[in-house]
This record gives C-alpha cells, sequence and structure tokens, in this order.
C-alpha cells in the first residue's frame, strides 16, 4: 500500500477547494443575510431605533394589530430571510459580473427605495416615510446598505477573486510575497 499516494490526493484535494455552484452560494449567501440582518433588525426594533415593525413585509397579509406577537416577529424574520435569498438570486443574475462594494450598498439602497419608498406605502407593508420618522428612515437605510453590501461582495468575493485586491505581504528584501 503506498501511503505516499494517498496523501499526495489528500493534498491536492485541500489544494483545489470544491467548485461551488453559483446558484448554491447565492442562495446560502441570502440565507445567511437574511439571518444575520434580519436579527440586527429585529435588534434595531426592540430598541426603539425605528417604528417599523418587524413583521413589516406581512403587514399587507396580516392584520396591523397582531404583528407585534413574537410567533409573528419570528414569521417576520422568516419573511427577510426569504426576501434576502430572493435579493442575494437577483443579485448574482443582474449585478454578479461586477466587482467590488459599490454594486451591492447600490442593490441595498434599490431594496430600501423599493421597500420603504415606492411599492411599500402602496401595498401597506410600511407606513409612509412622512409617518415613520427620521430615526426609523436612517436606521433602515444604513440596515438595508449594510444588507446589501454583505450579499453583494459576499457573492462578488467568491467568485470574481476580489483576494486580489488586498495588498500583498512582503518580504524581508522589499519584493511582494505571492503564495504558489
Amino acid at each position: 500500500m503506498n501511503t505516499q499516494a494517498g496523501s499526495k490526493e489528500q493534498q491536492e484535494s485541500c489544494d483545489n477547494p470544491i467548485d461551488m455552484q453559483p446558484i448554491v452560494y447565492s442562495l446560502k449567501i441570502g440565507f445567511f443575510a437574511g439571518i444575520i440582518w434580519g436579527l440586527v433588525r429585529w435588534l434595531s426594533t426592540g430598541l426603539n431605533f425605528t417604528k417599523v415593525n418587524q413583521a413589516f413585509l406581512l403587514d399587507p397579509f396580516v392584520k396591523r394589530e397582531v404583528l407585534g406577537g413574537i410567533l409573528w416577529q419570528a414569521a417576520g424574520l422568516a419573511a427577510f430571510i426569504v426576501m434576502s435569498i430572493v435579493a442575494a438570486l437577483i443579485y448574482f443574475l443582474v449585478l454578479g459580473r461586477f466587482k467590488g462594494p459599490w454594486p451591492g450598498l447600490l442593490m441595498g439602497i434599490a431594496w430600501w427605495g423599493l421597500v420603504y419608498a415606492f411599492a411599500g406605502p402602496i401595498i401597506g407593508a410600511v407606513p409612509p416615510l412622512q409617518q415613520i420618522g427620521w430615526n426609523s428612515i436612517v436606521t433602515d437605510f444604513c440596515l438595508f446598505m449594510m444588507w446589501g453590501l454583505f450579499i453583494g461582495y459576499s457573492i462578488a468575493f467568491e467568485f470574481h477573486n476580489e483576494s486580489d485586491r488586498e495588498p500583498q505581504k512582503k518580504k524581508a528584501d522589499g519584493s511582494p510575497e505571492t503564495s504558489s
């Protein structure tokens, strides 16, 4: 039995990571973006940084009075996760070819505009901007920007080798160190 050949195969498998399917990766990024930023949003509503309920995406389908319960808040988190998955897929399909953080930030701003300034008030998901106040507007705007940045930059980093943009380490003689 040749143990050297076995260890060589293991080394090659470690050097060549499994290729991630872009759609599957986008689904995972959307799921984790929904969990992370949905929980941050839940915290911001709990600390009264925003007046827009955690379950705002369910508002058109359920009476607003019942959305304050813990089960509806959890359902609102689940709805935010679903919205994040959809946003990640749309990002990959429409903006996936772009590099860097800016497309993700712009996507977050666009989603905020869609939800808070355009479609949200029309379908009753969120009150009009004039009614929710500046604290809610700024909090949710910043949250959506960071949410979009998370989705966009995670996808760009995976599929465009964004690590090449990182500063390189320098050797003692001053020349850049490259990994082989």
